[in-house]
């Protein structure tokens, strides 16, 4: 009986964080319409109202054909999406362990470098080389996250602080790396990295369809569904993700409990660097071929408000990561179909985020009578 009762309480749990995601999302598209509606200057100072929310009509119509109205659409969605979904892995698995990585930027750099040298350093065959790169770039990553892990572990350094400086540090190296002989394109005298050989390329996705160069999904999108799977499963049916879960929810009870919370806490940074690293590896291999200063951007940091968004959940970060990357395909088709600046793109996850992280504004607003809804994560604080 207190085990059915264990499950009915996971599912309502369950449901409630679910309702509270999408209600989290629709209020942001209702401000962000509010938001088109306010600059729409020209029409409103006509007195056009209709034409104002015609403008909201069309700008989000656009974005959704901009993310899922064609195949190109599609491609763009899951290139996008790709890194977002190995990254906000990569920062739910410190979440789970009471852990903010805010270095998944400076993993992800450590990978993609780490990946693109058995990409230019080998030339096939493909079926070995490719998943050699997608390794280093793991392993890269592992080695960067160790680092702040083992200061936490160690000193008591916050990983908050550790890992920010981490970053920069990563981005500074990686410019002077990109400058040495064993890096540098030839005949280059900017900070470009040699090209990836066709066979240490991450394969297309549409590549059986003969010349639609536009169709830039490539085959990490697969790479980042099994890092969701193994992330499930690790959760759900390993000994070491169990630890993770309890030193997460209470690190005194999993000290009490006997838990050995500083090779969890060296383990939580090394596995989130592990996917972040992987990232790195898709965006090189796969996306660019090449890799340069920024080729990192701020997925890193983007990641973070994902595993938020999906409450650290395997499926919830999944679905998080598609829509961001949803966005940011769609949102250049609604620049270009309604005038709406692709800012706004910045400005709905802004709001999605702020609403995820402040449940009782969204229950308030909307008078749901669900099951308490909480934030779905904490974190211990300084010093802890």
């Amino acid at each position: 009986m207190k085990k059915l009762f264990n499950k009915v309480g996971e599912r309502l749990n369950r449901v409630s964080s679910m309702k509270l995601t999408l209600l989290a999302v629709l209020s942001a598209l209702i401000v962000g319409a509010f938001i088109i509606i306010v600059s729409d200057v020209d029409k409103l100072k006509n007195g056009d109202i209709v034409g104002a929310f015609s403008t909201v009509g069309s700008a989000y119509w656009a974005l959704v054909v901009g993310s899922f109205g064609s195949l190109r659409a599609i491609s763009n969605t899951i290139n996008s999406s790709t890194p977002l979904i190995l990254c906000g892995v990569s920062v739910a698995i410190a979440f789970k362990a009471g852990l903010f990585n805010i270095g998944a930027t400076g993993q992800m750099l450590a990978g993609g470098m780490a990946s693109l040298w058995v990409g230019f350093a080998m030339n096939g065959p493909g079926i070995i080389q490719v998943p050699l790169a997608v390794l280093a770039g793991a392993i890269g990553g592992a080695a960067f996250g160790a680092i702040p892990g083992i200061l936490k572990a160690r000193t008591g350094a916050h990983e908050v602080i550790t890992t920010i400086m981490l970053n920069n540090m990563m981005a500074f190296f990686i410019l002077w790396m990109l400058k040495t002989d064993l890096f540098q394109r030839e005949d280059r005298t900017d900070p470009i990295s040699k090209l990836v050989t066709a066979q240490g390329r991450l394969p297309r996705l549409f590549g059986f369809l003969d010349g639609r160069s536009d169709l830039v999904a490539h085959a990490g999108f697969f790479v980042a569904l099994g890092a969701v799977a193994a992330y499930w499963w690790f959760l759900k049916k390993s000994t070491t993700g169990f630890e993770f879960r309890a030193y997460g929810l209470n690190a005194d009870a999993a000290t009490y409990a006997g838990m050995h919370v500083k090779r969890l806490t060296v383990l939580a940074m090394v596995f989130a660097g592990a996917v972040a690293g992987m990232a790195g590896a898709a965006e090189v291999l796969g996306t660019y071929g090449y890799a340069s200063a920024n080729f990192a951007g701020n997925i890193g940091f983007d990641a973070i408000a994902i595993a938020l968004l999906g409450q650290s959940s395997p499926l919830g970060t999944l679905f998080a990561a598609i829509l961001f990357g949803a966005l940011q395909a769609g949102g250049r088709q609604m620049q270009a179909n309604s005038d709406v600046p692709i800012d706004l793109i910045v400005v709905l996850r802004a709001l999605i985020v702020m609403f995820i992280a402040a449940p009782l504004l969204v229950k308030s607003i909307w008078r749901t009578k669900s099951a308490t809804i909480s934030a779905g994560q904490t974190f211990r604080g300084w010093g802890s």
